[in-house]
């Protein structure tokens, strides 16, 4: 599914225009980037949780020229779904 997708499902079962309702979706992203640029974690209750995961130095190779390099320390962005939504995503139940 695709964000207009998504888009035109809400628009349509709120009766909002597309308009309004790309501007939502797409403040609602802008947030949640936002927070995680800020190292702070995102929970939406029922559904989980946008969490920032700290990824540790660590040494790699380049297997074309057979040399080692460090891969510094950094962050990166990792969603962890609520245990209900992994319930009902597993039990195929539709949500309303």
């Amino acid at each position: 599914m695709t964000k207009a997708e998504i888009v035109a499902n809400i628009s349509e079962k709120s009766g909002m225009e597309k308009g309004d309702v790309l501007r939502v979706v797409e403040d609602l992203m802008v947030e949640i980037k936002n927070s995680l640029n800020k190292g702070e974690n995102v929970y939406l209750r029922g559904f989980g949780s946008f969490i920032v995961k700290e990824r540790a130095e660590k040494t790699g190779r380049n297997i074309s020229k057979n040399t080692t390099i460090k891969i510094p320390a950094h962050n990166i962005p990792a969603f962890k779904p609520a245990k209900v939504f992994v319930e009902t995503v597993k039990n195929g139940v539709p949500v309303k």
